[in-house]
């Protein structure tokens, strides 16, 4: 069994729960699933399955889109709605014109801090085991990219959703706590669902609570669905026989150098190709997927 399997993940449980509710129906250990998401936080959760696995740093460093309900009023130690409240302010009326207008100083390149609760390491612990010992520490700051930010409707008086098309790495729950600091207020992240993980999308994923054999078969997608945003390079017969063995080639006409490619043979991805870093002309496997 290889391929993706886009599941719909509840809230109540951590993305591991959701790896090992599925390794029990799949009969199989080698599943990986490409992002975390919070317990408390649903959507979209892509698992690679079998050679698949191969593929889970190309899955995870694609574009992540996001509905959040933005809380403006009260700031919690966690940015969401389920950690400490430590600051509340009065909320003044503000027109839904003036919202949408400050969503668009976060398009584009943004710097971030990682939050306190989070997973990102420093000297070799993560921040989260810091700040349950109630330390705060330095963190460096990160670029990231919102590709999109809209606005999408208004909740209550207090609180708005907001649609979010990302990068890597990007915090939510920082975006609306910054989103908060620009309109002169606490803020934190009240909801949030992920609908859409490079092309998957709610519309693909099996829901957990229905899953079994036969929806696990039905839902396993091709492997060559994990990558559409890397370039394709179509291969002949030969050239396929060859690459199932990891060989080497002279680089190809309409070669992008510097990307990363996926061979393809009738469909069906074979394996991720690069420029060869000693050889030039040459490009060598960085992952095979069909021998």
């Amino acid at each position: 069994m290889d391929g993706i399997f886009p599941l719909w993940k509840p809230k109540g449980l951590t993305s591991h729960d959701c790896v090992v509710k599925v390794r029990k129906v799949a009969g199989t250990k080698k599943i990986g699933h490409t992002g975390t998401l919070d317990p408390e936080v649903e959507g979209v959760l892509p698992l690679c399955i079998g050679k698949a696995t191969k593929l889970v740093p190309f899955l995870t460093d694609t574009e992540k889109t996001y509905e959040a309900v933005i809380s403006l009023g009260t700031a919690t130690e966690t940015e969401d709605a389920w950690g400490e409240v430590i600051d509340t302010a009065e909320v003044p009326d503000i027109s839904d014109h003036y919202i949408q207008k400050v969503l668009k100083d976060f398009q584009g390149d943004i710097t971030q801090v990682p939050p306190m609760y989070s997973a990102v390491k420093i000297n070799g612990r993560r921040l989260y085991e810091y700040a349950r010992e109630g330390m705060e520490v330095e963190r460096p700051e990160r670029q990231v990219t919102i590709h999109e930010l809209h606005w999408m409707e208004r909740v209550s008086r207090e609180s708005f959703r907001v649609k979010v098309v990302c990068s890597k790495g990007t915090y939510i729950r920082t975006l609306c706590v910054d989103i908060g600091k620009a309109l002169g207020l606490p803020a934190h992240m009240k909801e949030l669902t992920r609908t859409g993980t490079g092309d998957f999308t709610e519309i693909d994923c099996v829901r957990l609570e229905d899953l079994d054999r036969d929806k696990l078969n039905n839902g396993l997608l091709p492997m060559k669905k994990a990558v559409p945003h890397l370039p394709e390079w179509e291969v002949t017969e030969e050239e396929a026989s060859l690459i199932r063995n990891g060989q080497r080639f002279d680089r190809p006409a309409n070669w992008s150098a510097g990307e990363i490619h996926v061979a393809v043979h009738k469909g069906e991805l074979l394996a991720l190709y690069h420029d060869h870093p000693d050889k030039p002309g040459l490009i060598k496997p960085i992952r095979v997927l069909k021998q």
